[in-house]
């Protein structure tokens, strides 16, 4: 594999400590376990006589609110992959090897606009009825911005703090100056700019200025320009940094494939991956069998479209070492600013995202290879080092920012606060999933329910599809027209609908041991 992309070294090996070695990858025993290998992090599957789900769930351990109101720090990076971690030694070094790291976090419903709207409510997407990017039920339009978590910390007494993409569309239809409720400080790229790599267009609490500069180093600097801010010692802060890498985006260059929308690195990256070739896992290319046809990808990937896919790989993966870096950088100041010990900082993605895997190029579906997403924590009364499979999905991150601050929320909460389960075992948790049409969100194309091993989904056809983890950590084999499980089926059948249209304490809240 050619040299990684250069790297402040120096800047980690302060934070982290010298007993860290940056650049190598954690054996299954380290914070992260096994990064690449799916079967590295499963559950371990329910014995069958207990059936999918127990009947008793786990109590719930004690947790303490914050006496004094910790400063919170989500980074975002946009399509980032869980295995992307594996490219990512900032991230590992400074965020999991000081933290905490939730292997199994998924995202209910994988695509942009749905899984941030989410982040921004708590709220499960047919509750906050931004269900895809496009049209009347999607896209920065469509979404209701008030009540939201930043309204919510407000009257908690705390600044908030945005910079970087916020929801898709927004900049477009003369919205380009809009400032939505809730926020202190609002500096976010207004669309199309968003995904113009190299000539982001911001607004800054509603005056316009465009960059000539690779836009996660623009992020980057008004991140750091915010945390440096003399107001900082005024009041808690919360902040929202929203990165586009490794989003596709433009400008194209010579050497991009025609065929395969591709991202654009920092140029200092431009080449530091040559030759990586895609992931080399049993669900690459292939299409489950025993599947239903409305799963799979109508698209055939052949010999030049592979190619191409490559190359979109390889362009992500040097587009994810800015970013990394960057998070190093937004460490380094939290330091230097004597702000670290009293920052929470989570680190996560909108969805996950593959290429290849399934026959699909993106998002949306219910592999997990789509849904999973890093969600990692550091901060004061975070364990450190600690990898822990426990099931959440990203309307619980909102819920659990709202109980850290100490804020009542503006609107009835889908999610959990998963504080106090940091330091229990592995936990099982029922989680809902949906996926609408893209272009209008009119049509709903699965409805299903994601439960430790167990992935349950029924597309709009009425066909199904089940996976076991634990025999089938790839989803090779869909076990839904299996007559030996049957139970287990009627048994998903029945939670995927009972949970299909939950709102605030319908929604699944408990907890199972994972073992």
């Amino acid at each position: 594999m050619a040299p990684r992309a250069r790297l402040a070294v120096a800047a980690v090996a302060v934070l982290a400590g010298s007993s860290i070695a940056l650049g190598v990858m954690p054996d299954s025993t380290g914070p992260l376990g096994s990064l690449g290998t799916l079967a590295g992090n499963a559950f371990a599957r329910i014995a069958p006589e207990t059936g999918v789900v127990p009947s008793t769930p786990t109590k719930t351990p004690e947790w303490a609110p914050y006496s004094t109101k910790p400063n919170i720090l989500m980074i975002t990076a946009d399509d980032l992959a869980y295995e992307d971690l594996e490219f990512m030694p900032h991230t590992r070094s400074l965020l999991a090897e000081q933290g905490t790291s939730l292997t199994e976090a998924i995202a209910p419903t994988p695509i942009c606009v749905p899984a941030r709207a989410s982040l921004l409510t708590g709220q499960y997407s047919q509750n906050h009825h931004t269900v895809t990017i496009n049209g009347e039920r999607g896209g920065y339009e469509s979404m209701d911005h008030t009540g939201t978590l930043p309204e919510a910390l407000q009257n908690a007494g705390y600044d908030t703090l945005f910079a970087g993409k916020y929801l898709n569309g927004y900049g477009l239809r003369g919205t380009a100056k809009d400032v939505p409720p809730g926020w202190t400080d609002w500096r976010a790229t207004t669309d199309m700019s968003t995904y113009n790599f190299i000539r982001p267009r911001i607004n800054h609490n509603g005056k316009l200025t465009t960059y000539h500069r690779y836009t996660t180093y623009v992020m980057r600097d008004q991140a750091n320009e915010m945390i440096s801010a003399p107001e900082r010692a005024d009041k808690p802060w919360y902040m929202w940094l929203n990165y586009v890498a490794p989003h596709h985006g433009g400008p194209d260059e010579p050497e991009d494939p025609e065929g395969t929308s591709t991202t654009r690195p920092a140029e200092e990256d431009k080449h530091s991956f040559d030759g990586l070739e895609l992931p080399d896992t049993p669900y690459m290319f292939r299409t489950p069998t025993d599947a239903p046809r409305i799963s799979a990808s109508r698209k055939y990937f052949d010999a030049q479209g592979r190619a191409e896919l490559r190359i979109a790989h390889e362009q992500r993966v040097e587009a994810v070492q800015s970013l990394d870096r960057a998070v190093a950088s937004h460490l380094l100041r939290l330091q230097e600013t004597g702000q670290l010990d009293n920052t929470i900082i989570i680190f996560t993605s909108d969805n996950g995202y593959t290429t290849g895997g399934h026959n699909i190029n993106g998002k949306l579906m219910h592999y997990r290879e789509t849904q999973r997403i890093p969600v990692i924590l550091r901060g004061p009364r975070i364990p450190a080092g600690r990898s822990l499979a426990t099931g959440i999905g990203n309307p619980d991150i909102a819920t659990t920012i709202l109980a850290v601050a100490g804020a009542e929320p503006g609107r009835t909460q889908d999610g959990v606060n998963f504080m106090p389960w940091l330091t229990a075992p592995a936990q099982n948790r029922v989680i809902p999933l949906s996926a609408w049409r893209v272009n209008d969100g009119y049509k709903q194309i699965y409805s299903g329910i994601r439960f430790g091993d167990w992935t349950y989904a029924r597309f709009s056809d009425g066909s199904e599809e089940l996976y076991d983890l634990a025999e089938d950590p790839y989803q090779i084999r869909s076990l839904a027209l299996l007559p030996e499980y049957a139970d287990e089926l009627t048994e998903l059948r029945s939670l995927s609908k009972k949970y299909a249209d939950c709102a605030g304490d319908t929604c699944p809240k408990e907890f199972y041991p994972a073992d």
